[in-house]
C-alpha cells in the first residue's frame, strides 16, 4: 500500500533590489514590509529562494544583512538564458509586485495557481 505524498510547499522566488532593499546612490534602505512578509511566508512553510541580477553572493549578503538568510533554501543569480520545454508565459505561476505583496493576504500568496 503506497503512502500518500506529503503536500509540496509553495515555492517562491524573491528578488533583492527594489524588492527587499531600495538603493539611493551608495545607500541601501531595507523595504521593511517585504522583509516582514518574507519572514511570515517562511514561518508558514513556503520554500523561499533569493535571487538577484547581482549574483548569488550578493543575494546571500543582502539576506544576511536583513536577518533573512535562514528563511531561504538557496541563493541564486538571475539567469541570462532559460532552457525549458514550457514557455514562461505558460508556467503555472503568479507574479506579485513588491508594492502589493505586503497588503495581500498570506493565504492568497501561498495558494498555488491552477
Amino acid at each position: 500500500m503506497a503512502l500518500p505524498l506529503a503536500p509540496r510547499p509553495t515555492v517562491i522566488y524573491v528578488d533583492v533590489d527594489d524588492t527587499l532593499v531600495r538603493s539611493f546612490g551608495s545607500k541601501r534602505i531595507p523595504m521593511f514590509p517585504m522583509v516582514e512578509r518574507v519572514r511570515e511566508l517562511h514561518e508558514r512553510g513556503a520554500e523561499l529562494y533569493c535571487w538577484s541580477t547581482g549574483g548569488a553572493a550578493y543575494a546571500r549578503q543582502t539576506a544576511t544583512e536583513l536577518g533573512l538568510a535562514d528563511c531561504f533554501v538557496a541563493f541564486l543569480p538571475k539567469p541570462h538564458l532559460l532552457l525549458d520545454d514550457v514557455a514562461v508565459k505558460d508556467w503555472r505561476m503568479r507574479e506579485v509586485h513588491p508594492s502589493e505583496a505586503p497588503s495581500r493576504d498570506v493565504e492568497e500568496l501561498l495558494r498555488r495557481p491552477g
